[in-house]
């Protein structure tokens, strides 16, 4: 009888002599599995090793081995761009125009960049499409190639998004009857603002000028960063219930979040989304956007804010009530104010544990107002001192102080109360007489979804920092990243796990260049066990071993 084991031998000093250690025993010999056994051990071991270790540069029979690149990453971004039907996309845009180089690949090696090592435009194109990757049809690009496709981009960015999104609502049967809207600010590293508004044919002979007017972009405003201090973008964002943003908007600095509705209303009416429940935060309600938002039957779920003195203040919060148990920590009352048509629908949630939380920072923050107040010498009738004007200025320590007629500044108790009766509280608002106040409340509560995409946006796909100054490459650049962040949603919703993870998995696919005396070929090593289960999960063949041979 036979059998086969994996020995290695090693020389012991001690002896003078090799001593052969028996490392594992594979089988019998005359085993019909043990030829599949010992394929998937070579191919374990094999997806451990790097093509560097497994060529060790110069190979039998004149092979060499002369580069190698991540591919596993490259190739999923590529299968996910040619199913929403991009590639197809941007050559019927360009139609027969003869551009000199493939914008369809300029845009693409954006995206990918942007997903995956973001960063310049002219170190994608110095470094990383040269050194860093190997992306098919890029290598004979230039730089002025890649601001040319986003020129392109940017001039066809109506159609492309409304092609993207119809595909994408055939491939995953996408839920519109809610969206998400919500806005951020990115700021600039700049000190002056824009000028007055200018044309995009800021570039001279560009394609994408065709006369269009744009507003000035980067002005000052409310920053949601804590970026007062510089010029800035507004950036608003629509986003379904699983995530995808379908939607996108760039507007001035200085916009303020309830002017944005009426554009984003418009918008979302010409792709037939009028009938969708709209969820929009605080910063987003005005009576004259709730008289929108309601025009043609639409319906929306808003969270009012609670300031004092107000109807929310007033007839909603303080109301008594018994709240309902709905999910977790969260508890929810209805309350209705008015008759008849005018009757308003309120929802007011709220959680224990944030109660909690909320109470026990501003009992902290009083002592040390207290501390600071006692500290500071206050005589009546004289002027403030620099330590007074500074706490009464403070955002931290401002809405609890008030002014007496003598002078002097105290705590004020009724802001206190003010603020005690709305800890662990937020209030709701809908027009949509069929959800209930339970619906309502997680409605809005899934809001979240378009925070999650600024956090991608803001941090994995890194939007900031902005190197353009133009407004239609400003435009182009945040298209560009949008383009990245559903690339990003598409592979996490079918491998129910982040992106960050996902391409963890896909990096250890590597794509070699071997070189013969008759010519070189790419080839791809094997997946390993963690990429063949994301392939798996998004639906994608394993790439081919040999890509190309010249």
């Amino acid at each position: 009888m036979t059998y086969l084991q994996l020995a290695e031998n090693t020389w012991n000093k001690a002896k003078g002599r090799s001593e052969t250690q028996v490392l594992c025993t594979l089988g019998r010999g005359d085993d019909p599995g043990l030829k599949d056994r010992l394929v998937r051990l070579a191919r374990s071991l094999i997806s451990r090793l790097s093509p560097e270790d497994l060529c060790g540069g110069e190979l039998a029979g004149g092979w060499r081995f002369k580069d190698a690149w991540p591919y596993g990453d490259v190739y999923v971004l590529e299968k996910l761009w040619d199913r929403l039907g991009l590639n197809d996309i941007v050559q019927s845009r360009a139609g027969t125009r003869k551009y000199g180089f493939s914008v369809e690949r300029a845009l693409f090696a954006l995206v990918a960049n942007r997903t995956l090592a973001p960063c310049s435009k002219l170190y994608c194109w110095e470094q990383w499409l040269r050194e860093d990757v190997l992306i098919d049809g890029t290598r004979d690009l230039e730089l002025q190639h890649l601001y040319r496709a986003m020129d392109f981009l940017e001039a066809n960015q109506e159609e492309v998004s409304w092609q993207v999104y119809r595909k994408l609502q055939h491939l995953f049967n996408l839920d519109v009857e809610v969206i998400f809207y919500d806005t951020t600010s990115l700021h600039f590293e700049v000190d002056e603002e824009d000028e007055a508004t200018g044309e995009a044919g800021t570039v001279k002979g560009s394609e994408t000028a065709g006369g269009k007017e744009y507003e000035a972009l980067r002005k000052r405003g409310h920053s949601k960063n804590g970026r007062s201090d510089a010029p800035q973008i507004v950036v608003g964002l629509a986003v379904t219930r699983e995530g995808f943003p379908i939607r996108h908007w760039v507007f001035p600095g200085n916009t303020v979040d309830v002017s944005t509705v009426q554009k984003v209303k418009e918008d979302l009416r010409t792709w037939r989304l009028s009938g969708c429940v709209f969820v929009g935060d605080a910063g987003m309600v005005s009576e004259e956007n709730l008289h929108q938002l309601s025009l043609g039957g639409g319906k929306y779920i808003v969270c009012m804010p609670v300031t004092q003195g107000s109807e929310v203040d007033r007839d909603v919060v303080s109301r008594p009530g018994r709240y309902k148990d709905v999910a977790g920590n969260l508890k929810v009352k209805e309350v209705q104010v008015g008759d008849g048509a005018r009757q308003r629908r309120y929802a007011v949630c709220y959680n224990p544990d944030e109660a909690r939380r909320q109470s026990a920072h501003r009992q902290e923050l009083l002592r040390h107002l207290e501390a600071e107040l006692s500290s500071v010498r206050q005589l009546d009738g004289e002027a403030h001192t620099r330590r007074l004007c500074e706490l009464r200025a403070s955002r931290r320590y401002g809405r609890y102080l008030k002014t007496l007629k003598s002078g002097r500044i105290v705590i004020d108790t009724e802001k206190v109360k003010a603020a005690e009766r709305v800890e662990g509280k937020f209030v709701v608002r809908s027009n949509d007489e069929t959800l209930s106040a339970e619906d309502m409340a997680l409605g809005y509560k899934q809001l979240q979804r378009v925070e999650e995409a600024w956090r991608t946006l803001k941090t994995g796909l890194k939007i900031r920092p902005v190197f353009h100054w133009t407004p239609h490459r400003i435009n182009a650049h945040v298209s560009i990243s949008v383009l990245g962040l559903l690339l990003e949603r598409i592979a996490e919703h079918e491998c129910g796990d982040t992106w960050r993870n996902i391409r963890d998995d896909l990096k250890h696919v590597k794509l070699a260049q071997l070189s013969s005396p008759l010519g070189d070929v790419w080839q791809v090593t094997e997946p390993g066990p963690g990429a063949r289960n994301r392939l798996k999960s998004l639906g994608i063949r394993n790439p081919p071993p040999v890509i190309r041979v010249v």
